[in-house]
């Protein structure tokens, strides 16, 4: 079976040129990578997630350079989330449309 592949970027993805659609996410902390508590909600059921600003981008991304200012203790899932995978490509994707 093939499946059709429709908006994707012709070029590289990187993450200084994906316009950080991750960063929109909802994000599940999942292991304690030392993610400052300043940026951690707890949701309806009790769980700790990322805190997302009103527009719902998350609050450790700088919208200035849409990098993330807290890389070094991002959560897992941030960290397994790969720049220019089929899920990042994907995310961008439907980011655009």
């Amino acid at each position: 079976m093939r499946i059709e592949a429709r908006n994707l970027p012709s070029e590289k993805v990187t993450c200084s040129s994906c316009m950080a659609c991750c960063c929109k996410l909802e994000v599940f902390l999942l292991t304690d990578t030392g993610v400052p508590a300043r940026y951690i909600d707890i949701d309806e059921w009790g769980h700790s997630t990322m805190h997302r600003s009103d527009d719902g981008w998350c609050v450790a991304l700088d919208r200035n350079t849409m990098l993330c200012t807290i890389y070094e203790q991002r959560p897992l899932v941030c960290r397994e989330f790969e720049e220019g995978s089929d899920d990042c490509l994907a995310e961008r994707a439907a980011g655009l449309t």
